[in-house]
């Protein structure tokens, strides 16, 4: 049986196991603000997605990660379309979202109705990346 749930406190160990480049100050956040959610089978914790307000506004999934040898289960399709619906919920009319283009994760999104919005160049020392794509879905 798969449940998804916002974040909670008990949620911690887990969501820091799987998200390491989250902060601990930046998860105490998420848990306060409900901007992350937790996706359970059978009662175990195999993924999350978390999200801010880009603009302070829009909607924008940071992240979508389910652990490795719980892929291709559908789990991460369930995720988004959750999150899409809470948004959708709270009256927002369009969603953000981006990945690198190294990753396959554009064709997820591309599949799942984003299109794609412009990229970002991150070449500063330090921060040095390949591309990052972004998306953009409206919500009907």
């Amino acid at each position: 049986m798969v449940e998804i749930h916002a974040v909670t406190q008990a949620d911690q160990a887990f969501w820091q196991g799987l998200d390491r480049a989250l902060p601990p100050a930046e998860l105490k956040r998420k848990i306060r603000d409900s901007q992350g959610y937790v996706l359970t089978a059978d009662t175990q914790p195999v993924g999350l997605l978390r999200y801010n307000l880009f603009w302070d506004e829009l909607p924008f999934c940071t992240l979508l990660m389910v652990e490795e040898g719980q892929r291709g289960r559908g789990y991460g399709r369930q995720l988004l379309l959750y999150w899409e619906g809470e948004m959708r919920r709270q009256g927002h009319t369009a969603l953000l979202t981006s990945t690198r283009a190294d990753e396959e994760a554009q064709h997820f999104y591309r599949k799942l109705g984003y299109r794609d919005a412009g990229c970002l160049l991150l070449d500063l020392p330090g921060w040095e990346q390949p591309t990052e794509l972004f998306f953009i879905k409206p919500l009907a």
